[in-house]
Protein backbone atom coordinates (compact mmCIF):
# COMPACT_ATOMS: atom_id res chain seq x y z
CA UNK A 1 0.00 0.00 0.00
CA UNK A 2 1.38 3.41 -0.98
CA UNK A 3 1.49 6.08 1.72
CA UNK A 4 -0.21 9.40 1.03
CA UNK A 5 0.66 12.85 2.24
CA UNK A 6 3.64 15.12 1.96
CA UNK A 7 7.18 14.92 3.23
CA UNK A 8 7.54 18.06 5.37
CA UNK A 9 11.03 19.52 5.77
CA UNK A 10 11.75 22.65 7.77
CA UNK A 11 14.87 24.45 8.95
CA UNK A 12 15.05 26.65 12.07
CA UNK A 13 11.79 28.57 12.38
CA UNK A 14 10.53 26.67 9.33
CA UNK A 15 10.85 23.48 11.37
CA UNK A 16 8.45 25.01 13.89
CA UNK A 17 6.03 25.72 11.03
CA UNK A 18 6.40 22.10 9.87
CA UNK A 19 5.68 20.86 13.40
CA UNK A 20 2.58 23.04 13.63
CA UNK A 21 1.37 21.86 10.21
CA UNK A 22 1.94 18.22 11.19
CA UNK A 23 0.03 18.73 14.44
CA UNK A 24 -2.84 20.43 12.64
CA UNK A 25 -3.21 17.89 9.81
CA UNK A 26 -1.20 14.76 10.70
CA UNK A 27 -3.12 12.65 8.20
CA UNK A 28 -1.64 14.70 5.37
CA UNK A 29 1.97 14.18 6.51
CA UNK A 30 4.03 11.29 5.22
CA UNK A 31 7.19 12.19 7.14
CA UNK A 32 8.67 15.07 9.08
CA UNK A 33 12.27 16.29 8.84
CA UNK A 34 13.41 19.01 11.21
CA UNK A 35 16.73 20.66 10.47
CA UNK A 36 18.08 22.54 13.47
CA UNK A 37 14.57 23.18 14.77
CA UNK A 38 14.14 26.31 16.87
CA UNK A 39 11.24 24.79 18.81
CA UNK A 40 12.52 26.21 22.07
CA UNK A 41 9.30 25.90 24.08
CA UNK A 42 9.25 22.16 23.34
CA UNK A 43 12.58 21.81 25.16
CA UNK A 44 12.16 24.49 27.83
CA UNK A 45 12.83 21.84 30.49
CA UNK A 46 16.46 21.66 29.35
CA UNK A 47 18.60 24.14 31.37
CA UNK A 48 20.49 25.49 28.34
CA UNK A 49 17.21 26.15 26.53
CA UNK A 50 15.61 27.67 29.63
CA UNK A 51 18.62 30.02 29.82
CA UNK A 52 18.14 31.08 26.20
CA UNK A 53 14.43 31.68 26.76
CA UNK A 54 15.18 33.79 29.86
CA UNK A 55 17.70 35.88 27.89
CA UNK A 56 15.40 36.55 24.93
CA UNK A 57 12.35 37.25 27.07
CA UNK A 58 14.36 39.73 29.14
CA UNK A 59 14.96 41.60 25.88
CA UNK A 60 11.23 41.87 25.27
CA UNK A 61 8.98 43.65 24.39
CA UNK A 62 10.85 43.65 21.10
CA UNK A 63 12.96 45.66 18.74
CA UNK A 64 13.19 49.35 19.65
CA UNK A 65 11.56 51.85 17.32
CA UNK A 66 13.91 53.30 14.74
CA UNK A 67 16.15 50.21 14.37
CA UNK A 68 16.71 49.62 10.68
CA UNK A 69 16.92 46.17 9.10
CA UNK A 70 20.63 46.77 8.45
CA UNK A 71 21.24 47.66 12.11
CA UNK A 72 19.30 44.58 13.20
CA UNK A 73 21.25 42.35 10.80
CA UNK A 74 24.54 43.78 12.10
CA UNK A 75 23.59 43.32 15.76
CA UNK A 76 22.28 39.79 15.23
CA UNK A 77 25.47 38.62 13.54
CA UNK A 78 28.37 40.70 14.81
CA UNK A 79 26.92 40.49 18.33
CA UNK A 80 27.55 36.75 18.17
CA UNK A 81 31.04 36.97 16.70
CA UNK A 82 30.03 36.42 13.08
CA UNK A 83 30.67 38.57 10.05
CA UNK A 84 27.62 40.46 8.86
CA UNK A 85 26.48 39.12 5.49
CA UNK A 86 26.20 41.53 2.60
CA UNK A 87 23.11 43.69 3.20
CA UNK A 88 21.51 43.08 -0.19
CA UNK A 89 18.03 44.47 -0.81
CA UNK A 90 16.59 40.94 -0.76
CA UNK A 91 18.30 40.11 2.54
CA UNK A 92 17.22 43.40 4.12
CA UNK A 93 13.64 42.79 2.98
CA UNK A 94 13.74 39.38 4.68
CA UNK A 95 15.22 40.92 7.85
CA UNK A 96 12.50 43.59 7.88
CA UNK A 97 9.87 40.86 7.65
CA UNK A 98 11.43 38.84 10.48
CA UNK A 99 11.59 41.95 12.66
CA UNK A 100 7.75 42.07 12.54
CA UNK A 101 7.13 38.36 13.17
CA UNK A 102 5.79 36.83 16.34
CA UNK A 103 8.78 35.69 18.40
CA UNK A 104 9.56 32.00 17.90
CA UNK A 105 10.06 31.56 21.64
CA UNK A 106 6.33 32.16 22.20
CA UNK A 107 5.15 29.28 20.00
CA UNK A 108 3.65 26.32 21.83
CA UNK A 109 3.82 23.10 19.83
CA UNK A 110 1.25 20.33 20.45
CA UNK A 111 3.76 17.49 20.58
CA UNK A 112 1.16 15.04 21.88
CA UNK A 113 -0.73 15.22 18.57
CA UNK A 114 2.45 14.53 16.60
CA UNK A 115 3.39 11.65 18.93
CA UNK A 116 -0.10 10.22 18.52
CA UNK A 117 0.23 10.31 14.73
CA UNK A 118 3.36 8.11 14.91
CA UNK A 119 4.96 9.94 11.99
CA UNK A 120 8.43 9.01 10.78
CA UNK A 121 10.66 11.82 12.07
CA UNK A 122 14.23 12.75 11.22
CA UNK A 123 15.93 15.51 13.22
CA UNK A 124 19.14 16.96 11.79
CA UNK A 125 21.45 19.14 13.82
CA UNK A 126 24.96 20.43 13.49
CA UNK A 127 27.74 19.55 15.89
CA UNK A 128 28.65 23.26 15.99
CA UNK A 129 32.39 22.76 15.52
CA UNK A 130 33.98 25.81 13.98
CA UNK A 131 31.19 28.17 15.01
CA UNK A 132 32.19 31.44 16.66
CA UNK A 133 32.31 30.81 20.43
CA UNK A 134 29.49 33.21 21.35
CA UNK A 135 27.27 31.85 18.57
CA UNK A 136 27.89 28.26 19.71
CA UNK A 137 27.24 29.11 23.36
CA UNK A 138 24.14 31.26 22.93
CA UNK A 139 22.54 29.59 19.91
CA UNK A 140 24.24 26.28 19.11
CA UNK A 141 24.03 24.61 22.50
CA UNK A 142 20.30 25.41 22.84
CA UNK A 143 19.60 24.21 19.28
CA UNK A 144 21.41 20.94 19.93
CA UNK A 145 19.38 20.48 23.13
CA UNK A 146 16.13 21.15 21.22
CA UNK A 147 17.12 18.58 18.58
CA UNK A 148 17.86 15.96 21.24
CA UNK A 149 14.66 16.73 23.15
CA UNK A 150 12.43 16.52 20.07
CA UNK A 151 14.09 13.30 18.96
CA UNK A 152 13.45 11.74 22.37
CA UNK A 153 9.94 13.15 22.76
CA UNK A 154 8.73 12.24 19.28
CA UNK A 155 10.58 8.95 18.86
CA UNK A 156 12.55 10.25 15.91
CA UNK A 157 16.01 9.63 14.56
CA UNK A 158 18.77 12.17 15.23
CA UNK A 159 21.43 12.86 12.62
CA UNK A 160 24.39 14.97 13.74
CA UNK A 161 26.22 16.69 10.91
CA UNK A 162 29.61 18.43 11.24
CA UNK A 163 29.45 22.21 11.31
CA UNK A 164 26.73 24.60 12.33
CA UNK A 165 24.66 24.96 9.15
CA UNK A 166 24.12 21.27 8.24
CA UNK A 167 22.18 21.74 5.00
CA UNK A 168 24.52 24.41 3.59
CA UNK A 169 27.88 23.23 4.97
CA UNK A 170 27.23 19.52 4.34
CA UNK A 171 24.43 19.39 1.75
CA UNK A 172 25.52 16.02 0.36
CA UNK A 173 25.21 14.39 3.80
CA UNK A 174 21.81 15.96 4.47
CA UNK A 175 20.48 15.12 1.00
CA UNK A 176 21.71 11.51 1.33
CA UNK A 177 19.96 11.22 4.70
CA UNK A 178 16.74 12.58 3.19
CA UNK A 179 16.90 10.11 0.28
CA UNK A 180 17.47 7.23 2.70
CA UNK A 181 14.74 8.47 5.08
CA UNK A 182 12.21 8.80 2.29
CA UNK A 183 13.40 5.47 0.85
Amino acid sequence: MELGGAHLVGHGNGAVAALLAAARRPGLVRSLTLIQPSAFTAAAHRPVVAGLLDRVREGAPGIPDGVTPEQYLRASTEGLGMAMPEPTSRRLRAVATSMRERPIWDVEIPLDVIRGAALPILVVCGTWEGAPAAYREHVGLPLMAVAESLTDSLGGRLLRVPGYYPHTQEPAAVNAALREFWG
